[in-house]
């Protein structure tokens, strides 16, 4: 009789970081659609009104994508402690508890920082109507900050404990609720009150606490999760478990902080370079970002992959962990890439009409931009994916100090020196962006291919 056949390490850490990584994804295109529903309606009010939304939501979500990234590190001890004991309920516990702690503290920062959202946009220089609208758009928005963030968190650990298509599902109601939301407080539908902008601010509000009130009763109805009491003695402290969310998480927030100041760092070169121009890196921006979705869903799902095997000391499986989530993301890379050079204008019909003759010096830019971003989407993806990874592994300050120097040493300054020191112009800002990611995800692959040598990957059972 034939032997069954046993799947490779490779082709069964494949398997499961795609189980992980297609609900993440999802999610996390999901989550776009969330912010473009509210461009959708808040367009209809005016071009003032529109403005004062993008400056608002801007600030808004730097800040949320780093406080999320700092009590993400959450994710990476959960998996470590299920790699070293599978019925860790304890131990899951104190680091979910104490990072919703943090995500009330990081929470409360915040919101200090959105109530002088007016005073800190006029300090750069923005026209005073569309900061004022935008100061009295972010004093609603501010009290969405602790649920978004609490949500973030329950959202790592229903990911971690196997379960990421909640994430899927609670993303897609989101979408439902803000869609609702900004038809019945934007224009004043079934009775309510028509509240513009601040209407859509609102139903942002809303928004969030329907999400985090979703993972709540999501956690409560699943038999696995629910065994884990998450939101018992919630009062209790955990100093030394803070301290390494802290540890790990601080980084993280700073990469975040790095990656996100560079690129809305070119789109304000980009204002200095000429209109047509930022407009045409708008909506290239756009398309990338959208094809980032995919691979950084991987990388979501490769920290928690390698921080398993992390916790349990395989030191082979943390390998094949981290090349599993690297062929994902390059094959899949391999795809937008190709479309941005074989057919860039049907990728950019998503945003605008292509064929609208106001629109043909922006898209004329974007098509050009484009293939600058085809060129640097497997760099993307790699670094997102190692980053990923090392996190599992628990390394973040060095990776930190790694994408300073090559997003800012590196990436923003050949933006500045080829987009106002050379005839390239916008192709020169867009040059830099290549030249970070490049970079970034070189020095990246190179610690994670040294990990073993560089003592990354100890293993707990000597």
């Amino acid at each position: 009789m034939a032997e069954t056949a046993v799947p490779s390490p490779l082709r069964r850490e494949l398997r499961e970081t795609l189980r992980l990584a297609a609900p993440l994804a999802a999610a996390n295109l999901l989550q776009m659609l969330v912010y473009a529903i509210d461009v959708i309606f808040v367009a209809r009010l005016g071009e003032t009104a529109l403005a004062a939304s993008s400056l608002a939501t801007t600030l808004f979500g730097l800040m949320m994508w780093c406080t999320i990234g700092l009590t993400g590190a959450c994710a990476p001890l959960i998996a470590a402690e299920l790699g070293r004991r599978r019925h860790a309920v304890r131990e899951v516990r104190r680091s979910v508890r104490m990072a919703l702690w943090l995500a009330v503290a990081c929470g409360l920062l915040a919101m200090a920082v959105a109530a002088r959202g007016e005073a800190l946009l006029r300090l750069t220089g923005q026209d005073a109507e569309v900061s004022r609208q935008a100061g009295r758009f972010l004093e609603i928005l501010l009290w969405a900050t602790i649920p978004n963030i609490m949500a973030g968190v329950l959202r790592n650990f229903v990911s971690a404990l196997g379960r990421p298509v909640f994430a899927t599902a609670i993303t897609a109601l989101a979408i439902v609720v803000n869609a609702l939301g900004n038809y019945v407080f934007v224009f004043g539908r079934f009775g309510a009150p028509a509240m513009g902008l601040d209407g859509s601010a609102f139903s942002s509000v809303l928004t969030a606490f329907a999400m985090l009130g979703a993972y709540v009763l999501a956690i409560r109805a699943d038999r696995r999760l629910r065994r884990y009491h998450l939101f018992g003695r919630w009062w209790r402290a955990e100093w030394a478990r803070l301290r390494d969310l802290l540890r790990i998480g601080l980084p993280i927030a700073l990469i975040i902080l790095a990656e996100g100041g560079l690129f809305s760092s070119a789109a304000f070169l980009m204002g200095l370079i000429g209109q047509a121009q930022l407009a045409g890196h708008t909506v290239a921006l756009q398309v990338a970002a959208l094809a980032f979705q995919i691979p950084f869903g991987i990388g979501q799902a490769a920290t928690i992959r390698v921080g398993y095997h992390f916790g349990a000391g395989n030191h082979a499986a943390v390998g094949q962990a981290g090349k599993a989530a690297l062929l994902m993301a390059l094959g899949y890379m391999a795809l937008p890439a190709a479309l941005m050079i074989g057919a860039p204008r049907f990728v950019l019909g998503l945003y605008v009409d292509p064929a609208a003759p106001q629109n043909a010096a922006m898209v004329g830019f974007a098509v050009q931009y484009l293939a600058i971003a085809a060129a640097f989407q497997l760099f993307d993806g790699m670094q997102a994916v190692l980053a990923g990874a090392l996190r599992g592994l628990q390394d973040t300050r060095v990776p930190m100090l790694l994408a300073l120097a090559g997003y800012w040493l590196c990436g923003f300054a050949t933006s500045v020196v080829l987009g106002f020191f050379t005839p390239l112009g916008g192709h020169g800002v867009w040059a830099g962006l290549a030249v970070g990611l490049i970079v970034v995800s070189a020095l990246l692959g190179q610690r994670w291919w040294r990990r073993e040598r560089l003592g990354l990957v100890p293993d707990w059972r000597d």
